[in-house]
């Protein structure tokens, strides 16, 4: 009798391993914008810029050709060419075909670029990987490999291996042009902006004073050519000409740059921003923020720096000229609403969100970018006073704006007023727009969230044990669980039903927070949370209202290393402790040399590491719920068989089938 071969046959060589550049062509978007070419030519244009800011280079040029392919070139050291030491192949070479290989990791002293964009080391190798043809051209005029050189890759594998000849008489005596023919079938559209490409272009010049970038178009002759010696303050003007505003600042432009000294207590020696900072009454705001001169479209902990230096320097203006009429209380975005700016940090180790680099996510860069714009602000406002009153003037409209359209709102909320749970510490504010509910697991938690919290829109609801599994509750008993009644109560919406309509005029808190601890009975914590949400107040799930705070399960404290002084990382799990690791090891440490600490809870955590890594919106990880593509039917029917009482037989059969997929916390 024949055996029944099985559908699909489970082995080891069912396991694949990509090698090389394989990962970037099997999943380019993980590794690069996929709507055009254009972030892999940024890449090969960065590393030039990097150059330009290492004081090496003068010149960048950049050349659209008659066959399709772009040229960038430089006048800086040109990469080296010859043989890396480990692995005894051109290191030239390594760069454009090995991922997590660059220059730029050595961030200590005497390394070849002590602020850099380049961290992850996967720039050009991305550009090699999705380009049909790349070549290389180097020229360099140190000893070790003085003359012209040469290569070329296709499809990201080498096809002209390096070939050298002695420096050419054409005057060149060093840099590098990398010519690239970005294949198609990676990209939705095989043509780059020239908008985007001109702008990127010209913000490099912006960022690099005394720099000529120069594009080329070889198809129509056309040549643009930018050089700023004004640098930020010619360029702001410039792009609040081209708004509604018609460039018209309210006060003159706020400027400025500080950057750490050898001495200074908490940052790198060179850490620090340039900034350029204008008020418009009306029209289009203005904002652009970079990091090493890598452009970051989405912003980050940088801008938050400057937010937050901008309003403490106006709140403390404000305070002292007696300027703030009675009942109106500042807030950041009062001072924000109105400023556009251009912000350009240099940050030694910076931590971006994803390898695309669209947002900073370094946490030292808030206190860094404040610390510096907040006295500077300050010290000008105080200088030119008549001005100082003309910009409170400004925030002071804006903040009686906010008030009136927060008492609109209330006005609409119910007037029967339920008692608070006396164990819920409030917030000030009453704008459900900025106000937060954080329903935290443990008393002893609860005490470090109350003391690390914004007291102004942050309020916390401690939890005593885990809250009653819900699902099969009727609305009319829920209030029979004291922790059920006091969460109702304290977020002022009534349980309901799916396809309700309840009524959220009475909604007190616009997130509400849940943060537990990071391990399993945290998890469990959450479930049981998440169950009450979906089961007797959905509308909150649809609306966006409910969150999951994230806290990290370590800490790692790695010591002063060349510029860099003592950190401390926090990682959310396993993995990201063993990335931090690695990164580690990269930047020159010994093993051994950091220390890890695991928190067994919240209750560890001291109020200001609470608030730096879990509550901060600056700085924390805040996980939205949302039912993403299932419908309510799906969700319930899945809910049904993980949180009913009568559903283990059900629930047995699903964690044998699913059990191999657990990452069990042991």
């Amino acid at each position: 009798m024949a055996t029944k071969k099985p559908v699909s046959d489970y082995s080891e060589s069912s396991i694949r391993v990509l090698k090389g550049l394989e990962p970037v062509k099997q999943r380019p978007g993980m590794y690069t914008r996929t709507e055009n070419p254009l972030h892999i030519i940024q890449e090969v244009i960065d590393n030039a810029s990097d150059e330009a800011l290492g004081g090496h280079c003068k010149n960048i040029i950049v050349t659209q050709n008659a066959d399709g392919s772009i040229s960038v070139e430089d006048d800086g050291r040109g990469i080296p060419v010859g043989l890396h030491p480990e692995e005894n192949v051109p290191t030239v070479e390594i760069v454009f075909t090995r991922l997590h290989a660059g220059g730029k990791f050595d961030k200590g002293s005497g390394g070849a670029y002590a602020f850099s964009g380049g961290l992850h080391g996967v720039g050009v190798s991305v550009t090699n990987a999705l380009s049909k043809r790349l070549e290389i051209a180097v020229w360099r005029k140190d000893d070790a490999g003085n003359g012209f050189h040469n290569l070329a890759f296709e499809n990201g594998d080498l096809v002209e291996p390096l070939r050298s000849e002695p420096a050419p008489k054409d005057g060149k005596k060093s840099g590098t042009r990398v010519t690239a023919w970005p294949d198609a079938k990676y990209f939705d559209s095989p043509l780059i902006s020239q908008v985007e490409l001109q702008r990127l272009l010209r913000s490099k010049a912006v960022l690099l004073p005394g720099v000529t970038v120069t594009l080329k178009n070889a198809k129509n002759g056309d040549e643009q050519t930018w050089m700023y010696k004004d640098g930020l303050r010619g360029y702001l003007n410039e792009q609040l000409a081209q708004t509604t505003s018609g460039g018209e600042t309210l006060i003159p432009l706020f400027e400025g740059e500080q950057f750490a000294t050898p001495d200074a207590e908490g940052f790198a020696e060179g850490e620090g921003a340039s900034w350029v900072v204008a008020w418009t009454e009306e029209g289009a705001v203005v904002r652009e923020s970079y990091v090493n001169l890598i452009p970051t479209p989405n912003g980050g902990t940088h801008e938050s720096g400057l937010r937050e230096g901008l309003f403490g320097a106006m709140k403390n203006f404000v305070e002292l000229h007696s300027l703030l009429p009675k009942g109106v209380k500042l807030l950041p975005e009062d001072v924000f609403a109105r400023a556009s700016f251009v912000l350009s940090a240099k940050v030694l180790d910076p931590q971006f969100q994803g390898q695309i680099k669209e947002r900073l996510n370094s946490r030292d860069a808030v206190r860094l970018v404040s610390t510096f714009s907040k006295p500077a602000l300050e010290l000008w406002l105080n200088q030119h006073i008549d001005y100082g009153k003309k910009l409170a003037e400004l925030v002071i409209k804006q903040a009686q704006s906010r008030l009136r359209s927060a008492q609109k709102v209330e006005k609409k909320k119910s007037s029967g007023v339920a008692v608070l749970p006396g164990k819920l510490t409030d917030c000030e504010s009453d704008d459900t727009a900025r106000t937060e509910i954080f329903l935290v697991e443990g008393d002893s938690a609860g005490g470090s969230a109350k003391m690390g919290r914004d007291k102004e829109f942050q309020a916390i609801l401690p939890l005593r044990g885990k809250v009653l599994n819900s699902w099969e509750t009727d609305k009319d008993r829920l209030f029979a669980n004291n922790e059920i009644h006091d969460i109702a109560v304290a977020i002022g919406v009534d349980p309901h039903h799916h396809g309700d309509t309840p009524d959220l005029s009475g909604l007190r808190y616009g997130k509400i927070c849940i943060l537990s601890d990071a391990d399993v009975d945290g998890s469990h914590i959450q479930v049981l949370l998440l169950t009450l949400f979906f089961r007797h107040f959905p509308k909150l799930i649809e609306n966006g209202n409910i969150c999951i705070a994230r806290p990290p399960l370590y800490r790692v404290d790695a010591p002063a290393r060349g510029k860099k002084p003592i950190q401390k990382l926090y990682a959310l799990d396993d993995g990201e402790l063993v990335a931090i690791e690695d990164k580690l090891r990269k930047d020159g440490l010994k093993e051994g040399s950091w220390t890890i600490s695991r928190f067994k809870g919240l209750g560890e955590m001291n109020a200001e590491q609470l608030w730096e890594t879990t509550m901060n919106p600056d700085t924390r990880r805040l996980l939205p719920v949302s039912l993403g593509d299932f419908d309510h039917s799906y969700s319930s029917s899945r809910f049904n068989m993980l949180m009913g009482k009568g559903e283990a037989a059900a629930r047995r059969a699903w964690i044998e089938e699913h059990g191999n997929e657990v990452e069990a916390d042991i």
